[in-house]
């Protein structure tokens, strides 16, 4: 009986562990909120399946729709770049996130100047509606 018990102990742990390290699903629309200096800020990301690849779009409230380049998915860490418009001035952002269930977080990275600003980002999915 120990054994049988210790078994499936062991089994349920490992195939915990191999939910929690599996690769990520980040499908879905994702409301992102960060800080630049000590100003807080928005922005909605949506990543869709295109065929095998993964695509999307990543908004804010001052600027509309731009495409996600270079969107990958390793595990559960999700990388990509956008252009962000600030007073007619184009910046290329890189994001590295991981993602857990329906949350993420990580890093956003934008080189101004001779400067690499670096800030934390964390979003949430929207629930579907049924």
């Amino acid at each position: 009986m120990k054994t049988i018990l210790s078994a499936a102990l062991v089994l349920g742990i490992c195939g915990l562990a191999g939910a929690q390290g599996g690769k990520a699903d980040p499908v879905g629309t994702w409301k992102c909120a960060y800080e630049i200096g000590d100003m807080k800020r928005t922005s909605t990301l949506t990543i869709r399946k295109d065929g095998d690849k993964l695509a999307g779009t990543m908004s804010w409230p001052d600027q509309k729709e731009t495409k996600l380049k270079d969107v990958k998915l390793k595990d559960r860490d999700l990388t990509f770049s956008a252009v962000r418009v600030v007073m007619d001035m184009k910046f290329t952002v890189e994001y590295k996130l991981t993602i857990t269930g329906d949350k993420l977080k990580g890093k956003g990275a934008v080189e101004a100047g001779d400067k690499k600003l670096e800030f934390d980002i964390e979003g949430k999915r929207e629930k579907k509606d049924k």
